[in-house]
């Protein structure tokens, strides 16, 4: 998750890491793309195919926001080199976290008659495929962490429908292994999401399974609203654990900013699902590359409209899970040297990033 705020360095490396089958798939249509470049400019040339992007992010929030400025970027690229046109300006919409605005965002892109609509994080995905149903609109999704269990799909190979796109599973067991490998001798570890947030089911119980066979004792804390995180903070804070997991929760991420002072001052490190959690204070996040996400959804698009490739047999695209983001001001204050942490965290990323508390990543 860990976007590059350095420019996407891993992009290489994440897209030789796509799965199998669709990593030929990428790959394979990439090259045939390069080679009939020519040929399609010039087929299209003649009826110009202008496509209408529908783009329907789910709340201004730093993950989601590079997401989709990366989408964009991409889709401008591809306008230039793949003969078709992308048009997205005029239907870039954000549902701020809202579910009865993103209804009504997803009833507007449909009387806009765009060609694909793309919700951005599952909340907006599942409104907008409900909202589409029957409608012969293709979806293509970004930052679905558990599509199967969403029932957005009947499988990530095969998803069925009139929908897939990109997913950003994490790897949960990945992250507990960085939690031990920053302390070895954790007993108590806080788990910290919300219980309306369908993605975060899965790995909070993935984690639940991995400290069970470690013995390690589990404090399970949630909260929907700001006021609420904070009051399962302080909580968590009175029971004294030694760290604390959220996954790629957005509800936690957005009150982020409002408690990560409270875990500094109580040395409590907080690990989350995506760098946007270090970013706004949080000790480390871990992930996939947002960056790359925005762009390879971008990529879909262009297979489904421009490639006449079918929704139901386009596999969903899912990432190596390979990049740790910490905070060196937050390491700093818990007492972390992030030389050690460098070398017992190297054994289960590709890459450590550093960064700094902010706000808003930095374009």
């Amino acid at each position: 998750s860990m976007a590059m705020v350095l420019g996407a360095c891993g992009a290489k490396q994440q897209a030789e890491s796509v799965k199998g089958t669709e990593q030929k798939g990428t790959e394979a249509s990439t090259a045939a793309k390069e080679e009939s470049k020519e040929a399609d400019s010039k087929a299209d040339a003649g009826d110009g195919k202008t496509y209408k992007v529908g783009i329907l992010k789910f709340m201004d929030h730093p993950s989601l926001n590079q997401i989709e400025d990366s989408l964009c970027e991409e889709l401008d690229s591809l306008s230039e080199s793949s003969g078709a046109k992308y048009e997205y300006k005029e239907y870039r919409l954000n549902g701020q976290g809202d579910a009865s605005v993103l209804n009504q965002m997803t009833a507007q892109l449909l009387s806009d008659k765009v060609d694909v609509i793309v919700p951005i994080a599952t909340p907006a995905v599942q409104v907008v495929q409900s909202g589409t149903e029957g409608k012969n609109v293709p979806v293509v999704f970004s930052a679905v962490s558990d599509p199967v269990s969403a029932k957005l799909v009947k499988s990530m190979e095969e998803p069925g429908g009139m929908i897939t796109g990109t997913s950003d599973y994490l790897n949960t067991d990945a992250i507990m292994n960085l939690i031990f490998a920053a302390n070895k001798d954790a007993k108590k570890i806080g788990l910290l999401y919300s219980k309306s947030e369908d993605s975060s089911k899965a790995p909070i119980e993935d984690a639940k399974k991995f400290l069970a066979n470690k013995g390690v004792e589990v404090v399970e804390k949630t909260g929907t609203t700001t006021d609420e995180v904070n009051q399962a903070v302080d909580a968590l804070i009175a029971e004294k654990v030694d760290a604390i997991f959220t996954p790629t929760d957005n509800t936690i991420q957005k009150a982020e900013l409002s408690f990560y002072e409270k875990l500094i001052k109580a040395k409590i490190p907080h690990y989350g699902g995506a760098d946007s959690f270090a970013l706004n204070g949080a000790f480390a996040g871990y992930g996939v590359d947002y960056v790359q996400l925005g762009k390879a959804t971008a990529d879909m698009v262009d297979e489904v409209l421009h490639g006449g490739k079918e929704t139901a047999t386009l596999p969903v695209q899912t990432f190596d899970n390979g990049i740790a983001t910490v905070n060196t001001d937050t390491a700093e204050k818990l007492g972390f040297s992030m030389d050690e942490l460098k070398e017992v965290f190297k054994p289960y990323c590709t890459k450590v990033e550093e960064i700094k508390t902010n706000q808003e990543f930095a374009k």
